[in-house]
């Protein structure tokens, strides 16, 4: 069993920038980020796989949001800039056992962290 535990999240204007960091407690293939808004399904964000380095992005946040892991640690970070009021959600650090050829899919995810609070204000 793999624990994650995110931090980081917080309130900002529109057009600044926020990170997220995820520590886990163990070796996984995949980690990536989700979110869910108030009404909506959850939806993926990012990911990356290891080995390889292999990254996925949503369009939305193409351009804008970086996702870094660090292996040596176990920790996965998420660097949001040009944060916009849709990107205000829970953001939900996952990471998965096993190869998968689609990043996105969170059904694919075995693990999930506790979510961590993203609020952006127009």
């Amino acid at each position: 069993q793999v624990q994650l535990v995110e931090s980081g999240g917080g309130v900002v204007q529109a057009g600044g920038s926020l990170s997220l960091s995820c520590a886990a407690s163990g070796r996984t293939v995949t980690m990536g980020w989700f979110r869910q808004a108030p009404g909506k399904e959850r939806e993926f964000v990012a990911a990356v796989m290891w080995p390889g380095g292999r990254t996925d992005y949503a369009d939305s946040v193409k351009g804008r949001f970086t996702i870094s892991r660090d292996n040596a640690k176990n920790t996965l970070d998420l660097q949001m800039n040009t944060l916009e009021p849709e990107d205000t959600a829970v953001y939900y650090c996952a990471a998965a056992r096993r190869w998968s050829p689609n990043l996105s899919l969170g059904n694919d995810y075995d693990y999930w962290g506790q979510g961590t609070q993203v609020s952006v204000s127009s």
